[in-house]
């Protein structure tokens, strides 16, 4: 199962695809969400991936006024319908935000929070994501199913039967999917490493098999999280991006920067080529290790010609050159003679015994 946006390949047996997902991190300016694609693309993401969303049509500020600020949101010292207020993306910026993504040759797409703006930015859109907290909300996911454009699916804070809900709801239209594993704390604590239940992978890949491609959408500092994903099997990679955590914003504190994006990305083509293929056999770099390490029978002491071989005669040591005899072989060499002298610590090959 694999999938093109423009010119990545995405699937099981190509590198890994990094998405960096800006969010809100343009603090509400043109300049600064270009600034931040420049920066990701010379980090090396394969794509600038936005949020389109307005207010009004993602939260509720009676809502959250009743329930009080929870996780993350403690710390925000405005209202969490004025934050997302002033996180919002002017959709007037997306035609200058693909073009910029094109200047550096990376993909552009977005994660649409409402219904209008599935159909506005398609033409713009070359992928889509939905977000793990519109999961349920099935109307949405039909919606992009409809569109017949590679979606990527974040899974986050829900039950299996939720993600197979939002998956038949996707794959009775559109059979490019990226099932992302996702723990939904944006709180960048230490002890959320508990909570990321990667092995999760191991259950998508069983239960829809070649029908997705793994993912890992990720808040987690560091690069543990992407290095075990990949391991098993994750193909793309979504993590927020900055260019300094120490701004004010909702997302800045556990995002990554250019410097922990580019490690991530080199750690992860590293362990890519370490995966390898799978087939077990002596590689081209251990060729002369099979010399040096192996043992080869050898002669425990002189031996003359035409005398009988006894155990007693033969010990097994390093180095093994390609004519030697392996240890397993000593009993086809004990009761034979000797075809010509054999010096002490030399080894026995089949030309030197009868």
């Amino acid at each position: 199962m694999n999938f093109k946006i423009n010119n990545s390949f995405i699937g099981e047996n190509y590198p890994t695809y990094f998405i960096a997902d800006i969010s809100a991190n343009h603090d509400g300016s043109l300049s600064r969400a270009k600034k931040l694609i420049r920066l990701c693309a010379k980090a090396g993401a394969n794509a600038a991936k936005f949020q389109h969303f307005k207010a009004e049509t993602i939260v509720s500020d009676f809502g959250f006024k009743k329930i009080g600020k929870l996780t993350h949101q403690n710390k925000w010292k405005k209202s969490v319908f004025q934050v997302y207020k002033e996180a919002s993306l002017n959709p007037a910026w997306t035609n200058e935000l693909k073009k910029e993504c094109k200047k550096y040759k990376i993909d552009f797409f977005s994660a649409p929070y409402d219904l209008d703006y599935v159909d506005q930015l398609n033409k713009h859109m070359q992928a889509y994501k939905i977000g793990s907290g519109d999961i349920s909300w099935h109307e949405i996911i039909e919606r992009i199913a409809k569109k017949k454009k590679p979606v990527f699916l974040a899974t986050g804070a829900s039950e299996i039967n939720e993600v197979k809900k939002a998956f038949n709801i996707l794959y009775k239209k559109n059979k490019k999917i990226c099932l992302m594993q996702c723990n939904t704390n944006y709180t960048a604590e230490k002890n959320n490493f508990n909570f990321l239940n990667i092995n999760v992978l191991k259950t998508y890949k069983k239960m829809f098999k070649n029908k997705v491609i793994l993912g890992l959408s990720d808040h987690t500092n560091g690069h543990t999280s992407v290095l075990a994903a990949v391991t098993l099997g994750a193909r793309v990679i979504e993590k927020h991006f900055t260019d300094d955590n120490s701004r004010i914003g909702p997302d800045h504190p556990f995002s990554m920067n250019p410097k922990t994006w580019k490690d991530m990305v080199l750690e992860t083509r590293n362990l890519e080529k370490s995966l390898g293929d799978g087939i077990k056999r002596i590689e081209p770099n251990e060729k002369q290790s099979v010399l040096v390490q192996r043992r080869a029978i050898r002669a425990n002491r002189f031996i003359k010609k035409g005398e009988v071989i006894s155990a007693k005669d033969l010990i097994c040591l390093r180095p093994c050159p390609k004519n030697a005899l392996p240890p397993f072989k000593k009993k086809a060499v004990i009761e034979r003679k000797a075809k010509r002298n054999i010096l002490k610590g030399d080894i026995i090959t089949l030309k030197t015994i009868s």
